[in-house]
């Protein structure tokens, strides 16, 4: 079937300024009609001369309105001369995945949707950010000019008619005003998979973790608050690792989080903190909605590595949450400096 773009007039929003983390609002916000549009088309222009015959990846937390918005991004896409869409299998994509599959494929950049911790469910919050090409947030400079196109915009392209099915890989062709439009949904975990392989030593995790004559095996609790790293976590540490999969809690992805914020610390994961201090496991993280922050128990865990790690091999100290007071000790023992 030949499709065919076509331009809808709009009228500029508000307030559709993005910071690192994107562009973050109440649902409902983003439901109003050609709001998301609106601010999909102004980050696509905002690639300038890099738009026409690009490669995007797409994907989110999983959140309520995720669905919704790949498709919307799907047919804006179309409607603009973006040449390939990398998907995530029913929108979901983490954003380190998303990073990943940006880098790996050499993408021109990924729309993702999240709004990382913030609660989920029609009335709470949504958001869209743009990666570039090094899988990072986009830079002020970028940010910046999508903003500035945000308040000026008076139409978007769209491709109304185009239908595309997300829940199955595989890849999906078109024709858009007489030229090829690709679509391919993608595992959203294999390729993040296969990073991880690269830099850690499955064999040894997965020894540990079965454990042998001389030691007990490594029991670890794993929560994903019913974020995106579920899927993540069941493949890398139920099928990679061979933990067990009753250790594997909340792991099923929901639109609203289970009705809690999926933010990982001592209030929103108290269950995970309560669970390690029974003393029935040796290790327990906990990860945010859409897969950026853990939050890690058990001391001992970092003690035995510590002392393992020579002290010329410290490189720094990263602070990306308000740390307890054991960051600040680590480092000035070990004299190494510390980023925030």
């Amino acid at each position: 079937m030949a499709l065919q773009a076509t331009e809808v007039q709009t009228k500029a929003f508000e307030g559709q300024k993005p910071g690192t983390s994107g562009l973050r609002k109440a649902v409902k916000v983003f439901q109003q009609p050609g709001y998301t549009e609106n601010f999909v088309q102004s980050i696509l222009t905002a690639l300038g001369p890099r738009l026409a015959g690009s490669t995007l990846a797409v994907g989110g937390d999983g959140r309520f309105f995720c669905t919704e918005a790949v498709d919307i991004i799907i047919k804006i896409a179309a409607g603009n001369g973006v040449a390939k869409l990398l998907v995530g299998q029913n929108g979901i994509l983490s954003t380190p995945s998303a990073s990943n599959v940006i880098r790996k494929h050499k993408l021109t950049g990924g729309i993702l949707l999240t709004a990382s911790h913030n609660p989920g469910g029609p009335d709470n919050d949504f958001g869209i950010k743009f990666n570039t090409s090094n899988g990072g947030p986009a830079p002020d400079a970028v940010t910046n000019e999508i903003y500035d196109i945000s308040k000026t915009i008076t139409k978007y392209k769209i491709v109304k008619d185009l239908n595309c099915n997300i829940s199955e890989t595989g890849l999906k062709k078109f024709q858009v005003d007489g030229k090829a439009f690709e679509v391919e949904v993608i595992d959203p975990v294999a390729d993040y998979v296969i990073l991880m392989k690269e830099i850690f030593d499955f064999e040894s995790m997965k020894k540990l973790i079965k454990g042998d004559a001389k030691r007990p095996p490594f029991q670890v609790l794993i929560n994903s608050m019913h974020g995106v790293t579920g899927p993540y976590a069941e493949e890398i540490f139920v099928k990679e690792l061979g933990a067990s999969q009753q250790n594997m809690v909340k792991t099923n992805i929901l639109p609203d989080f289970g009705g809690h914020h999926p933010d990982p610390n001592l209030t929103y994961a108290a269950d995970l903190v309560e669970s390690i201090e029974k003393g029935e496991y040796d290790f327990g993280a906990a990860f945010d909605g859409d897969g950026r922050i853990i939050f890690l128990q058990k001391l001992e865990v970092f003690e035995i590595t510590w002392n393992k790690v020579k002290k010329s091999e410290i490189l720094g100290v990263l602070g990306v949450k308000p740390p307890s007071g054991v960051s600040e000790n680590f480092r000035f023992e070990f004299s190494a400096p510390k980023y925030i």
